[in-house]
């Protein structure tokens, strides 16, 4: 029997405690605000270093004020980027991602790889359909 990629975390009772499978599982939270819609790009943009809001807008074309801010906030709070203000004049804000969160953004830019790596093959397929 081949073995499943299914990932889970046990608990050291044996119960799943990071089961991405189950609705309820603590990690499908996570990995649905790492792979959202702007998830994935603001991750992978924030992979060459720190950035300041309107410079990480900048880099994600399309994504407004909003969306942006309630992405990062999402990170924040699962640990992924962090936050910093600069003592200027006026103050400025950078965005950097944490230990736990560049081996994800490092995940999220392979994906983006492998997406323009069968764009051929993905344009091809459209225009069949």
């Amino acid at each position: 029997m081949a073995k499943s990629r299914r990932a889970t975390i046990s608990a050291p009772t044996g119960e799943a405690i990071a089961d991405t499978w189950n609705a309820t599982g603590s990690a499908r939270e996570a990995l649905i605000n790492a792979t959202s819609r702007w998830g994935v790009l603001t991750l992978a943009a924030l992979l060459d270093g720190p950035l300041r809001f309107a410079a990480l807008r900048r880099a994600i074309g399309g994504i407004s004020d909003r969306m942006l801010s309630q992405t990062l906030q999402l990170f924040e709070i699962d640990g992924l980027v962090e936050r910093e203000v600069l003592s200027q004049i006026p103050p400025h804000v950078e965005y950097r991602l944490t230990p736990s969160g560049e081996p994800i953004a490092t995940k999220m830019a392979e994906l983006i790889a492998a997406i323009h790596d069968q764009l051929p093959a993905i344009l091809e397929s459209r225009s069949r359909h």
